[in-house]
């Protein structure tokens, strides 16, 4: 279980996250959805010690990222939005590096590599330099590394960007997998169709506050999630100025 209680950040001037409280149980996929700057990235990154909040606390299966980061980060996987990966390693050589980080044990770590490898279709890419992988691939890599140490909760961060339709198959079916084992997985996305079709719970944030949260079913009701969601952000009147100008 993932818990926000009462989180504020700030940079600056500007609000991040505005006294937000919120969990996330296992045995779903919560979708984290909102506009540009809401305060979802800076919440992604305080679950593995990355952004320290100015006040409340994060707690990751009852531990504090900031104080024992090395113990929350055997617990979540995570995968950025940016993609940013080691340029002069192979993507054989860095996913087991992170092995020996996880101190998986190397007969469990080459069987989890090998399935990774076919189930993300790398075999013909492990070999190459990360600085000679394709967008797409480097997502892969990213997605991969977040998989490798069998993490209980799974934080990816626009996981489908550059992936093509068959890979993000693939990983929608991971990510039921995990939840039907109990386990707690998180995405954000911009694309609402998205998801609607992969999560069972959504969290909307809206200018560092939590501003709507429930079972996708109950949330779009009839209108539809792009209506509500744009009701719930402000966004309706701003959207009709835009269209008029047209």
């Amino acid at each position: 279980m993932l818990k926000y209680k009462r989180i504020s950040k700030h940079y600056g001037n500007v609000i991040a996250l505005n006294d937000v409280t919120v969990d996330f149980p296992p045995g779903k996929i919560h979708a984290l959805l909102g506009p540009n700057g809401s305060g979802k990235s800076t919440m992604i990154k305080m679950a593995i010690g990355l952004v320290k909040p100015d006040s409340g606390r994060v707690l990751v299966d009852g531990i504090d990222p900031i104080s024992d980061p090395v113990k929350a980060r055997m617990i979540v996987g995570y995968s950025p939005e940016e993609i940013v990966i080691y340029e002069s390693l192979t993507p054989a050589e860095y996913i087991s590096f992170l092995g020996y980080v996880y101190h998986i044990p190397e007969d469990v770590l080459k069987g989890r590599i090998s399935r990774l490898i076919k189930l993300f279709k790398m075999e013909d890419h492990m070999g190459k330099l990360g600085g000679e992988l394709s967008h797409g691939n480097r997502r892969k890599i990213l997605i991969m590394s977040a998989l490798i140490h069998d993490p209980r909760i799974l934080i990816l961060d626009e996981p489908f960007s550059g992936l093509d339709p068959e890979i993000a198959r693939v990983l929608k079916e991971i990510m039921r997998k995990y939840v039907d084992e109990g386990r707690t997985v998180i995405f954000s996305t911009h694309i609402l169709e998205l998801a609607e079709a992969v999560a069972d719970e959504i969290t909307i944030m809206h200018k560092g506050k939590l501003v709507a949260r429930g079972p996708i079913e109950e949330l779009k009701g009839k209108k539809g999630l792009e209506t509500y969601f744009l009701e719930v952000t402000g966004l309706t009147s701003e959207l009709e100025n835009l269209l008029k100008a047209l």
